[in-house]
């Protein structure tokens, strides 16, 4: 198995991003297949017919997507660590795609078709160019590419996107205050986890350990993932992309609320059941799309009342409903 292994140094540098380039590669490959995930079914189906017509009318877009829904490895050029901490942007990300030089393009499209469970022919590599006006090298083609999903397909979604992700770094960042990283990292990946007080396992194929750089690991969520993998840079950079908790929560129908918002009002209500994960003021507000000062107002009343309590992290205050607030929301052990 793969070892991750970090100095104390590197430890106490991990941190969170979001990665707009990992959020779009990742719909890119959900895009790509048959959609057999109910929660993810309504985006697909609105999207799916124009993804298509876009692969179809360019066998460089579908030779790419076919090949990255189909290997283990993703090839190092796209699988970039972010380098912007929660403020990433799509734009910094395709700058370096369309950086790197064909040869290592390639070389890694071929180490993608050797980790594939699927035949590949590369004819695809060497068609025209896709028109997107990035350019036609193969880094700048992919760039374009992707440029061209986030724009159709994610950025429309990207701000209750961005909010459920910032929920996710918020509930981990919480756990790492409190109990230390293995806590923070637990369930975050069937693929993952920490070994002893200094290496996180990746994978179950045998493989050298690997130093992770003074600059310390990244962990990346993404709403729309069918799978997690590993982002690396020759001097020892490395980010895990992994499915940020929640998604289902965020994209199902409400629950209905009636009965409680008899007894406590509708936007305390709400509150309640929205805080089945923990969060703080400003990702409720944005959630409910409430005023921060109206979720605050809120707020103090359920905490008056021992429904929920606030904790601490950072500048950061994180809401979780007590016992009593679990019971009353119909989330209690009894």
């Amino acid at each position: 198995m793969v070892l991750l292994r970090l100095s104390p140094l590197a430890l106490s540098r991990s941190r969170f991003a979001l990665s707009p380039l990992a959020e779009t590669l990742g719909s890119m490959i959900v895009l790509g297949k048959p959609c057999s995930d109910p929660v993810v079914a309504p985006w697909h189906s609105r999207h799916h017919d124009a993804f298509r017509a876009t692969l179809d009318a360019d066998p460089f877009a579908e030779g790419l997507v076919r090949l990255f829904g189909s290997t283990k490895w993703l090839p190092e050029f796209v699988a970039i660590p972010p380098s912007g901490g929660m403020h990433t942007t799509l734009t910094s990300e395709l700058e370096k795609v369309a950086r790197v030089p064909d040869e290592e393009v390639r070389a890694g499209l071929e180490k993608s078709v050797a980790h594939s469970w699927k035949r590949h022919g590369m004819s695809w590599l060497d068609g025209h160019g896709s028109g997107t006006g990035e350019g036609d090298g193969l880094g700048p083609r992919t760039a374009g590419l992707l440029r061209s999903v986030w724009k159709a397909h994610v950025s429309p979604d990207w701000p209750r996107r961005r909010a459920m992700l910032e929920r996710d770094v918020t509930y981990r960042a919480g756990l790492l205050a409190a109990y230390g990283w293995p806590r923070a990292l637990q369930h975050m990946s069937r693929r993952s986890a920490w070994v002893g007080a200094d290496a996180i396992q990746f994978g179950s194929r045998p493989g050298p350990d690997r130093v992770v750089g003074d600059e310390g690991m990244v962990f990346v969520p993404v709403s729309v993932s069918s799978g997690t993998w590993l982002c690396a840079t020759p001097d020892g950079q490395y980010a895990q992309v992994y499915p940020a908790r929640g998604f289902a929560a965020a994209t199902e129908r409400p629950r209905p609320v009636h009965a409680l918002a008899r007894l406590v009002g509708t936007g305390r209500a709400a509150i309640l059941h929205a805080l089945e994960h923990p969060a703080t003021s400003s990702e409720l507000a944005a959630q409910l799309g409430q005023s921060l000062g109206t979720i605050g107002g809120h707020l103090a009343v359920l905490r008056d009342a021992d429904l929920v309590a606030g904790t601490r992290v950072g500048r950061r205050v994180v809401y979780r409903r007590t016992e009593t607030g679990d019971l009353l929301a119909g989330r209690g052990k009894g």
